[in-house]
């Protein structure tokens, strides 16, 4: 399953009036930084989402840091941006990807097929030459109706029902350290979900920073069983989103996100933590 595009497949298609472009940038411990690197340079006709604001709900004590946002608001958004059905949308970032892939997955979780992430990132675009514009698109608006795929989300509960089991693979995507415990600079507890297999998502990307191929991301998983239940998290549900793409690229077919992740499962007295692994 093709999920990523070329940058010159970008440039060829991005005046073409059934696409829309969406700048995701974003860094994280920077809420502003993201919109302002925008406005003053973006890719001609893109719209501005920007994480916390436009695909996370606002913190509560459960949920993570950054929870999935309402379906009724997050298709309001998507409709005041031109997000309709019937559009190609192509998300990037500068970030490796990972916030452009959150949206990715959002709109794939809200039954929205023809979505893609841009190959490399922002800063590769400019270091091209190719067009970028400090001028702002007044996009219009386009009703997004959405069919939730119930099966591409976890929940804790998914999670905890499957603890032990050889129901399903859970897969934690931060750095090894965090998922060792060895360290923890966001979070209140350091560790693991007891049994996660640890697979760092910024591997799908080569020295370059460009995704992999397909053939490149299987490699990564190839320890893996096609037959099997994947369950991916991160520390809050943001980068396993790059690793769930990398999953379809290399061809599995059942993978969900825990879309609460690390932060949600801390949030709850009793939930089991591990510590160290490989």
């Amino acid at each position: 399953m093709k999920n990523v595009v070329s940058m010159k497949w970008l440039l060829a298609r991005m005046y073409e009036p059934d696409l829309v472009i969406a700048d995701c940038r974003f860094q994280l411990g920077k809420p502003d930084w993201g919109r302002t690197a925008y406005a003053e340079s973006h890719i001609p006709g893109a719209v501005y989402l920007d994480l916390e604001r436009d695909l996370s709900a606002p913190v509560g004590e459960h949920g993570g840091r950054h929870p999935l946002p309402d379906v009724a608001a997050l298709t309001g958004t998507l409709s005041r941006v031109g997000i309709g059905n019937g559009v190609r949308v192509v998300a990037y970032d500068d970030q490796g990807g990972a916030m452009a892939s959150r949206l990715w997955w959002l709109l794939k979780y809200l039954g929205h097929e023809q979505v893609y992430v841009m190959d490399e990132e922002f800063s590769a675009w400019v270091k091209a030459r190719y067009p970028v514009s400090a001028e702002r698109k007044t996009p219009i608006p386009s009703p997004f109706y959405a069919t939730v795929q119930h099966n591409m989300l976890a929940e804790v509960d998914d999670v905890r029902e499957r603890l032990g089991s050889d129901i399903a693979i859970l897969i934690d995507s931060r750095e090894a350290p965090r998922y060792r415990g060895e360290v923890e600079p966001i979070d209140r507890v350091a560790g693991h979900i007891p049994g996660a297999i640890n697979r760092f998502w910024r591997d799908a990307l080569d020295e370059r920073g460009a995704w992999k191929d397909a053939a490149g991301q299987a490699a990564r998983f190839a320890d893996l069983p096609r037959d099997r239940e994947l369950i991916v998290y991160c520390g809050s549900g943001v980068t396993a989103c790059p690793n769930v793409l990398a999953l379809q690229e290399a061809g599995f077919e059942k993978v969900r996100l825990y879309a609460g992740s690390w932060s949600d499962w801390i949030s709850y007295e009793g939930n089991p933590v591990e510590k160290g692994g490989k």
